[in-house]
């Protein structure tokens, strides 16, 4: 059965009654012209991302559920960079009419599942028509008691990167030459172009990514903001809000091995990958040197100067490299 076949109103009652919250603090939820939330004594915290077919996601080697699944922790990792509990999600979805059930199912499976493993409930969005590709959107909800802000670090502080970088671009490269979806969610698999071993890691990171739920981190943060467009450009952000300047050493980014591999074999320099691949959903913060961290340390704040330290001590200007809109 196609989109068209099925109707607004018939999908809008599959939708309400497969997303049933269960939430006190949600007074109204879909069935009206907007929902209604009575937060407690925290703060509210809102972010918004959408998704475009042929920009942010292609059919030729992305599955529906890990649209669906990519869209939920994409949204999830900006509540977590701000040290916050993201509780609710507002879904925008516009599709070709012709789009078929399995479709939308698979892609309702991918948000229901990462909604389940981010405890998030949905409480209202939009549909539309769309003539020019799928374009999906969330907006999540959640809460903080102290919020962490981009404009926190000064001068002495160090930088920490809670993971592995440059896995998510890695996995993006191997999807490109394998030019087919590979449906990690029902256990599919692909001995081309490197051993599996190596390659499942990393394009999971890329198609199936989970955001990195800060814990303690929130309390000794004094700024934070998620890898999602790369490490240079995000780490830029942090500081053109803040007003300061950083110092990174490329011999202390953590690589993991399957990458390295992989890189190596295809020729690309895994370095780069590391510094503006982006969407690895790691959370990048910096923390006063007093503070025992349990994060890699990749450099420290300074007042002015951005530079990076190759493996070799060489110094050079750090600049904002990383993927962003209209280049």
């Amino acid at each position: 059965m196609k989109l068209f076949e099925i109707g607004e109103l018939s999908l809008l009652k599959r939708i309400r009654k497969r997303f049933k919250t269960g939430s006190k603090d949600v007074v109204a939820g879909i069935g009206d012209d907007a929902a209604v939330v009575a937060p407690h004594d925290q703060s509210l915290l809102l972010t918004t991302d959408m998704m475009t077919e042929g920009v942010h996601f292609d059919l030729k080697f992305t599955t529906w559920f890990q649209v669906g699944f990519k869209l939920i922790s994409s949204n999830v990792s900006d509540i977590y960079a701000m040290g916050g509990n993201p509780r609710f999600v507002l879904l925008d979805l516009a599709m070709d009419k012709k789009t078929d059930e399995k479709s939308l199912e698979s892609f309702f499976d991918g948000v229901e599942s990462a909604m389940a493993a981010y405890r998030v409930e949905l409480i209202g969005g939009d549909l539309s028509s769309s003539k020019a590709g799928a374009a999906v959107s969330a907006t999540l909800v959640g809460y903080a008691r102290k919020p962490v802000m981009r404009s926190g670090a000064r001068p002495g502080d160090k930088i920490y990167v809670t993971g592995k970088l440059g896995d998510s671009a890695c996995g993006l490269k191997l999807l490109k030459i394998i030019r087919r979806p590979l449906s990690l969610e029902t256990g599919e698999k692909s001995d081309k172009p490197v051993g599996w071993s190596i390659m499942e890691p990393l394009v999971r990171r890329h198609l199936l990514p989970v955001a990195r739920k800060p814990g303690k981190i929130t309390r000794i943060a004094t700024a934070m903001i998620d890898v999602s467009d790369g490490l240079f450009i995000d780490l830029s952000r942090l500081c053109d809000e803040s007003g300061v300047g950083a110092r990174v050493s490329m011999k202390h980014l953590p690589l993991s091995s399957q990458m390295q591999k992989a890189a190596g074999a295809l020729g690309i320099d895994p370095y780069r990958l590391a510094t503006s691949g982006g969407e690895d959903y790691e959370l990048l913060f910096t923390a006063s040197p007093k503070r025992k961290v349990d994060a890699v340390c990749i450099g420290e704040i300074t007042e002015s100067d951005r530079v990076f330290i190759d493996r070799n001590g060489r110094e050079y200007p750090l600049s904002p490299e990383g993927y962003q809109h209209w280049h």
